[in-house]
C-alpha cells in the first residue's frame, strides 16, 4: 500500500498533463453554433442607411451571401473592412451587420472606407445578434440561397480564411 502512495504524483502528472495536452489541440477561434444547417432567425429591422426601410429575412431571399457582424467600436473590423471591399468588388453578396452601434458613426464609417454590403442591417440594441449567437464583432456566417446558414466564422475574415474555408462552403 505505500508503494502505491509513492505512484500517486505520477499519475495525477500524467492526468494533468493529458488534459493540458488536449487543450493545446483546440482551436481558440472554433466556436460552434447552434444555427449550423438552420434558418437565419426571423428578423425585422431597420436598415442602417435608409432608417425609413426595414429589412427582413424575405429581402434576402434567392442568393447566397455572408452575413459579416460589424461595427465601428471593433478594431479588427477596420483590419478585416478592405478585404470585404476586395470582396464585393469580386461579386460576393455581403450583407452588413451593425452590431451594437450608433447609427451616424456606422455611416460615416462606410462613407470614408467603403461600403462592401449590399444591405446594411442595423442592431442597436443587439437581439438579432442574440438570436444568432453573437459573441462580438467580427463575425461571419455563409448563407446559402435558402437562407440556412451553413458555417460560422468568428474573427476576422482574411484572403487566407476566405479560400481555406468560406469559399469552399460559399461557392457550393
Amino acid at each position: 500500500m505505500n508503494r502505491f502512495k509513492l505512484f500517486i504524483p505520477l499519475i495525477i502528472f500524467v492526468v494533468m498533463a493529458a488534459f493540458l495536452w488536449r487543450g493545446l489541440s483546440i482551436d481558440p477561434n472554433h466556436l460552434p453554433s447552434a444555427l449550423i444547417d438552420k434558418p437565419v432567425p426571423a428578423f425585422d429591422l431597420p436598415n442602417l442607411l435608409r432608417a425609413d426601410e426595414r429589412v427582413t429575412n424575405a429581402d434576402l431571399a434567392g442568393k447566397p451571401y455572408l452575413l459579416n457582424v460589424w461595427a465601428t467600436w471593433c478594431p479588427s473590423c477596420r483590419i478585416e473592412h478592405p478585404f470585404l471591399n476586395k470582396l464585393a468588388g469580386q461579386g460576393v453578396a455581403i450583407v452588413g451587420l451593425n452590431y451594437k452601434d450608433e447609427n451616424e458613426p456606422a455611416r460615416e464609417w462606410l462613407k470614408n472606407f467603403e461600403d462592401p454590403y449590399i444591405i446594411n442591417i442595423a442592431d442597436q440594441d443587439g437581439r438579432f445578434g442574440l438570436d444568432l449567437g453573437v459573441y462580438g464583432a467580427p463575425e461571419t456566417f455563409v448563407v446559402d440561397a435558402e437562407g440556412i446558414i451553413r458555417y460560422k466564422h468568428v474573427g476576422v475574415v482574411d484572403e487566407r480564411v476566405w479560400r481555406s474555408t468560406l469559399a469552399p462552403i460559399f461557392n457550393q
